[in-house]
């Protein structure tokens, strides 16, 4: 029998956002605009707008903590309500790496707990894929949840919780 999830975030209205921070395209000259808040129901809403000006085309939203052990976990685990579309799950075992471990997850519609596979996590560095063996699985310092799907598309994605298991 499961005991559930080890929590990393849970979005409701006691907690803040202020670990989290909004990065777009807009780093590289892109005119993407991401928002993230916290909705009367406690949850948190990732949404804006991707654009492709400008040579953009990627919103995210990351959250940095102090280190995790995840060495004991196989399963990063989000609940949320998405928009249909593409997103990324992206993790950092530490916060200061340049690439990101990444893992592609197609949204509903409809309230969902979406489970990303530790060992799938890949490395990549600015939208390419690097020579380097899978997310190592000991240590975790940031998340993100990027959108970037290669087109001018308006965006929604209602969080719950993200955890481990």
């Amino acid at each position: 029998m499961s005991k559930g999830p080890t929590i990393l975030f849970n979005f409701d209205k006691t907690n803040d956002l202020s670990d989290w921070y909004v990065v777009d395209d807009v780093v590289m000259g892109g005119r993407s605009d991401g928002n993230l808040e916290i909705n009367a129901a406690g949850h948190g809403v990732y949404h804006g707008d991707v654009s492709l000006k400008n040579n953009g085309g990627f919103s995210s939203i990351r959250h940095r903590f102090a280190e995790v052990d995840v060495s004991a976990f196989t399963v990063c685990k989000i609940r949320l309500k998405g928009d249909g579309k593409q997103y990324q799950f992206r993790t950092k075992p530490d916060q200061y790496d340049r690439h990101s471990y990444v893992y592609n997850f197609e949204t509903s519609g409809d309230w969902e707990t979406v489970e990303i596979p530790l060992a799938e996590l890949y490395p990549t560095f600015r939208g390419r894929r690097l020579d380097m063996n899978n997310f190592p699985g000991e240590k975790m310092e940031e998340i993100a949840i990027l959108i970037s799907n290669k087109r001018a598309e308006s965006f929604e994605l209602v969080l719950d919780w993200v955890g481990l298991e």
